[in-house]
Order: C-alpha cells, then structure tokens, then sequence
C-alpha cells in the first residue's frame, strides 16, 4: 500500500465528480481525481447547456427537483458570471398541444416556487407584433415569454476542476481505473496513466463513482461486481446551424410526441436546435446522432420557424448519452432526472459512494449531499462553503460583464472587441493572466485562426489540462465552428511539437 493516503478517490472527471471534489477539498479533505479522458468529454459537455429548473418536468409531477433546480440558477449564475448568462425564453400557444390554462399555469407555478429574484418574470406577449415573432410562421399569435440561464458546460465542469486544484485536489486526467480492492479500512485503486502507459496504486480512505454513463462498468473493476444495474443510458442529440433568428430570446417548442425542443442563439453566429430522448445501448464513447434524430430535429424547427431548416444547414452535429437512475419508466423521456446517491459502507470496511443521474443544474446540491455521505464516514473537516462562493474568473458581480469589458479593453487596447468580448467570456478575470504583459499581438504568437493565439493553447496547456485538437477547440472553446482543415493542422502541428518538448 502506497505511503501518501487520499481521503477521497473520486472517479470521473465531469460534472459531478469534479463538483464534488472541488466541494470535498475545500472542506480540508484530501481528494485524488481521476479522468480516462479529457475532462467533461462524456455527457457534461453534450448536454443543451441550459441551467434551468425544467419546465416539462412539472408535468412528471417533480416538484422538489424543479424547486431545487430553479434555485440554484440563480446561485451557479453569480458563481460564474462570465461563462453563466440570463436567456429568455419563448414559448408558442399551439392549438391542438397543451391548453393555454395548463401553459399559464406551469409557468406560474416556475416563477413562485424557486425562490426567483433576479430572472425577470414570465409574461404573455402578442407574437403578432413582438420581435419574437417575426421567424416564426403566421398563425402564432399568443407566446409565453420566461426566464432561465444558459452555461458553457464544458467550461463549468473545468472551472470546478481547476478550483479543486487551486485548493490542493490532485487531478489527473487520460488516467484509467482498472482495478480497485478494499484493504481493510482503506481503497487501493490501481490506475494506469495512458499517455504513458504506466501504472500505480492510490490509497484512499474512500471512493467516489461518479462515472456517469461508465458508473455500472467501473462497478465491474471494484471486487468483482460486474452484475450491477443502476443506470439507464439516454441519447440526447443537437444540431447546430447557421443564425435562423436575429433577436436574443430563444424558443421552446412543442411536439406532437409530447416532447420538447428548443432553439438557442449560440456562440453569436449560429442556432443550437435539441433536444432528443432515446434508450442506448452499447459503449458510450462511440455515441452519435442519428440520421433520424437529425430529420426529427430539423423537421421539429421547421414546423414553426418560417424558414424550413435544412439538413444542408447543420454545420455541427452532437450527442451524448446522459446516466439516468434506472427507475423503471417506460419512456426515456419520463426518467426522472434526480440524482441517486448509494452508499455502500460495513463496519471496518472502506466506504464506496455511488454517484446515479442527476442533471448540470444541481450538480452543486449533489456534491453538497456527497460530502454529508462523506463527512458521515470520514468526520466533518469544514462546513460547506460553495453557496455564494465563485469558480475561477467569476470574482465580479452580475450585470457588471460591460464594466469587465471596458476595463479589458483598455489595458488591452490592441485586441479587437469581439476577441477580447470571448476571452472574458470563457476566463473571466482570469483573462488577464492569459494576456499578461502583453503589449501587441506579435506578444500573443502565432495566430491559428479565429483569434485562437499560442499564449492561449499555452495557457490551456499549462492550466487547464488540454492536450489534443479537441480538447481546445470543443470543450476549451468552440472555436471548431471557425476553425479550416488548415487551422486544425497548423494548431496540431503545434501540439505536437509542445508534446516532443515535454517529453524532452
């Protein structure tokens, strides 16, 4: 057994697990994370990337995860200001769907039960006349015009990630689980580090599943139980195309399937079109969209937008399979979106916490249930500390962006407004760590493509655990919607070379 003992192994490196270890080391534990990927490379970074409480869900009759979800967009908001933003949201009275008393009365229900106080409130508005309208086909008169919050997904599961490593985590991503054994009161977790093949043990005094779509497989590496099911795996595919709508509320639409899906502006020049719900089988790495989920997305958009979406427009197409908690249901569609924590623990026995479900929304209200499993076993170390905490780069208020974005510019007066505009999206404060002494952009180095500069592949090298392609342009950034064949290679060609020098 290994010298150095963690307090907690947490497995998985997206959302959850990474809240969790982020929520864990800030109380004064100990905490060893392993990732097999890159972080949020599963179903954090496939999602619709929406904070919001789920307004279909009250038709399940999930109140309680509706009322938590909705109170905390308001608290992830003001802990990420700059990658978290307010969306309002348009939803269309379609005769023949849900009656308009039912519309009206859900959405009452959204604005009262969720402790709202900065997302302005639901109102009815004539589509006739409001700018909402206009792309829409005629014969939509009466819409419903409500409040949630949009994120960059893939950013929140890395801010948390480098938030847990500020305060000590030790976080490892491309490192594989393949095997862990309780010794008594403690965890050996054997891991091997895939960019190099080689391999160690880890103590723990105890260990976190929080695998996602992999939490049955990791199961089977964990003394042979193999035969576990908890999980139902769910596909949720998205398209992306070019603008459809100029204006910058989004939509929500209903289907005659009963199910919903919503249009998003997104990243200035593009529309994000999804969701879907279907059952998956097979290995979660080799998920993708469908060429029926594509025509049912495009058909489903084009049943209200004027213009017919195309599959000739999709510029970018993604999916993601999400872990709900096995509950039985018949439609994917109805599984409930709660998570499940599962506690195994016998006397004398090493703890194991299963982490099942949930949604990004209350991915900070699960990591705080953890840590009561964890202080249960381990005994309290600090008190919670995350509500109106902030993730690295969100240290200013809500509605001040503009104010950030003036005081950027001027010490930065060489950078164009809309470079400058995504830096403080995506790092916040942190912007100026990136920039440093900057004092043209000769200082930033090469420039692959849409202001994509070698400071910052630097930067997401040296602090934000990028090592490939994609992990800059899909989940650092989204920079792949702009970037050539040619940028791509010149980008790679330097990711090479920064590797070789490493290695040297």
């Amino acid at each position: 057994m290994p010298k150095t003992v963690h307090d907690i192994f947490v497995i998985g490196g997206g959302v959850n697990g990474c809240g969790i270890a982020r929520d864990a080391q800030g109380r004064g534990y100990s905490v060893y994370l392993a990732e097999m990927d890159d972080l949020a490379s599963g179903t954090s970074s496939t999602a619709t990337k929406l904070i919001h409480g789920g307004l279909r869900y009250l038709e399940q009759y999930d109140f309680g995860l509706v009322r938590e979800s909705l109170i905390e967009r308001e608290v992830i908001w003001a802990m990420a200001p700059h990658i978290v933003k307010p969306l309002r949201f348009v939803l269309p009275y379609q005769k023949g769907l849900r009656p308009r008393w039912i519309l009206r009365a859900g959405l009452f229900l959204y604005d009262h039960i969720g402790g709202r106080k900065k997302l302005p409130a639901t109102k009815t508005i004539n589509l006739t006349k409001h700018p909402a309208g206009k792309p829409l086909r005629d014969g939509y008169r009466t819409g419903f015009e409500y409040s949630d919050c949009w994120v960059d997904d893939a950013r929140l599961v890395l801010l948390n990630a480098r938030d847990a490593a500020d305060k000590g985590a030790d976080i490892n991503t491309r490192t594989k689980v393949i095997a862990a054994r309780r010794e008594g009161d403690l965890w050996a977790v054997d891991v091997q580090h895939l960019a190099s093949g080689e391999t160690e043990t880890i103590a723990a005094r105890m260990l976190i599943n929080a695998a996602g779509p992999w939490a049955d497989r990791v199961l089977g590496t964990i003394e042979g139980r193999g035969n576990d099911h908890n999980v139902r795996l769910v596909k949720g595919s998205h398209i992306v195309v070019e603008k459809l709508f100029n204006h910058d509320r989004c939509y929500i639409f209903q289907n005659p399937d009963g199910r919903i899906i919503f249009a998003i502006p997104y990243e200035d020049d593009f529309t994000l079109i999804g969701t879907t719900d279907q059952d998956y089988e097979g290995d979660p790495a080799d998920v993708a969209i469908s060429s029926e989920e594509l025509s049912y997305l495009c058909d489903a958009a084009s049943e209200y937008f004027r213009q017919p979406v195309k599959r000739s427009q999709v510029v970018w197409a993604y999916a993601g399979v999400r872990p709900l908690f096995d509950d039985g249901t018949a439609k994917a569609q109805e599984t409930s979106r709660e998570f499940v924590l599962k506690l195994d623990a016998k006397p004398g026995a090493a703890p194991l916490l299963n982490v099942l479900g949930g949604k990004l929304t209350t991915f900070r209200v699960l990591a705080d249930e953890a840590l009561d499993h964890i202080e249960q076993q381990l005994g309290r170390k600090g008190p919670e500390w995350t509500v109106g905490s902030t993730l690295p780069g969100g240290d200013f208020d809500i509605g001040s962006f503009g104010d950030e974005l003036r005081r950027l510019s001027a010490d930065y007066p060489f950078l164009l407004p809309t470079h400058l505009h995504r830096l403080l999206r995506q790092y916040g404060t942190r912007a100026r760590d990136l920039l440093g002494d900057a004092k043209s952009l000769v200082d930033l180095g090469e420039n692959f493509g849409a202001d994509l500069t070698a400071r910052e592949v630097d930067y997401q090298m040296k602090n934000e655990w990028a090592v490939t392609v994609e992990d800059i342009l899909w989940r650092r950034t989204k920079l792949g919607l702009r970037f050539g064949k040619r940028d791509i290679k010149a980008l790679k060609t330097y990711l090479d070379k920064a590797r070789q020098g490493d290695a040297g």
